[in-house]
């Protein structure tokens, strides 16, 4: 972290995840004070013109908070996941839209786990400065969540891997200083477990993006998310992540640590959603009283607390299982409950605060209708709610597999 004045003191009355210590306290701080100048009307601007938040990411990377999980070593604060967690849930809690965050900490997690002696050497340093590991390409058009029988492949040639294949909805690509790229090594039907032969490259796109052709895809939010179309990308053998055809074992850390930080980012919108209907109940006057003074208002946004702090005190206890390295399975029962549980309490707090507002809510102006566009997408991506679904039934429940 680089040192700066604190202006506005963070308080940790009335919210739902709090820092640990004083350290943390200190850097939730600092994202405090730049919520303050990137307030919800810089945000709205942002939607409504479907502009990159650029200023924003750049501020938020020249302050260090792009570093927190990099090793002190190599100029990062050596963080772990939980505060990363905190500190998207504050940028959502205030108004802000985290997704331009999370695919930096979820990568620079991956890496610091996994990547090698020569990945850590040559980037490291530049990554504990503030360069952005933003993106990542896994998803393609035809084969969705079934991460094993991706297509697009990559071929040894020489001391280089040149790769050829077709990746959609890869966010931040235009912005970003680096991309984890997934690809097989090995071919689907030669490998003798499926998970085997999946390799994982970070690629620099400092240095151009020759071999890679990418179309926007406009969706229902402003998430900046693209179509790349990969065909002759030279990636150098050392930016292999960890070994050769293993790479879907890392990603299972990677999706873990994002399911977690995606959670922490709706419980953020899902407190934003609360505290915007319950302000609005207490000062809107119907009938010469407060709407919220009725019970058919009332209770609605009660239910939907109470749910939430509920869910609040399982993610906290989940986020100390991950800190402490609990078996793997253990930590990605608690990772997709999370994000599914935040997922549904998030849209449907949007939905009683659009209820609360009425047609003030259906107005661009209140933020109440961006920020439900904003959460619905995760009620789709990374992974559907009904494919957790499937997960706990198979992995916890032990019913027999659907698919």
């Amino acid at each position: 972290m680089k040192n700066k004045k604190i202006i506005h003191v963070f308080i940790t009355m009335n919210i739902m995840l709090s820092p640990k210590d004083e350290e943390e306290k200190l850097i939730l701080s600092v994202v405090d004070e730049l919520m303050e100048k990137y307030k919800e009307s810089y945000w709205l601007d942002k939607d409504q013109k479907r502009e990159f938040p650029l200023e924003f990411l750049n501020e938020f990377m020249e302050l260090g908070l792009g570093s927190i999980l990099i090793p002190t070593e190599y100029g990062g604060a050596g963080k772990s996941i939980r505060l990363a967690c905190l500190i998207l849930y504050y940028v959502n809690l205030k108004g802000g839209n985290s997704y331009v965050l999370h695919g930096h900490y979820y990568n620079t997690a991956l890496l610091v786990k996994h990547a090698g002696k020569k990945i850590r050497e040559r980037y490291f340093p530049d990554l504990g400065k503030g360069a952005k590991v933003l993106s990542l390409a896994l998803t393609e058009p035809e084969v969705g969540s079934d991460t094993t029988r991706i297509k697009t492949f990559a071929e040894k040639v020489g001391d280089k891997y040149v790769v050829k294949g077709h990746k959609i909805f890869i966010s931040r690509v235009k912005h970003t200083d680096f991309m984890i790229l997934a690809a097989r090594t090995t071919p689907y039907d030669t490998v003798e477990r499926k998970t085997d032969g999946i390799t994982l490259f970070l690629v620099d796109l400092r240095k151009g993006t020759e071999g890679i052709d990418m179309r926007e895809i406009k969706t229902m939010s402003n998430t900046d998310a693209y179509e790349l179309f990969i065909d002759g990308l030279k990636i150098p053998e050392e930016n292999v992540i960890g070994e050769v055809g293993k790479g879907f074992y890392y990603l299972l850390d990677l999706l873990n640590a994002e399911r977690f930080m995606i959670a922490g980012e709706m419980i953020g919108n899902a407190e934003w959603f609360i505290n915007k209907a319950v302000e609005y109940a207490k000062n809107r006057v119907v009938f010469g009283r407060p709407i919220g003074s009725n019970q058919g208002v009332q209770f609605p946004i009660a239910e939907v607390y109470a749910e939430l702090s509920a869910l609040v005190a399982y993610y906290n206890e989940g986020l100390r299982i991950l800190e402490e390295g609990k078996d793997t399975k253990v930590i990605g029962n608690y990772a997709n409950i999370s994000k599914y549980l935040a997922s549904e309490i998030a849209w449907k707090a949007g939905n009683i605060a659009m209820d609360v507002y009425g047609g003030y809510g259906y107005a661009v102006e209140t933020g109440i209708e961006r920020k439900l566009r904003e959460t619905r997408l995760y009620k789709v991506a990374p992974i559907s709610q009904n494919l957790i679904l499937a997960y706990i039934a198979h992995h916890i429940l032990g019913l027999p597999r659907s698919y």
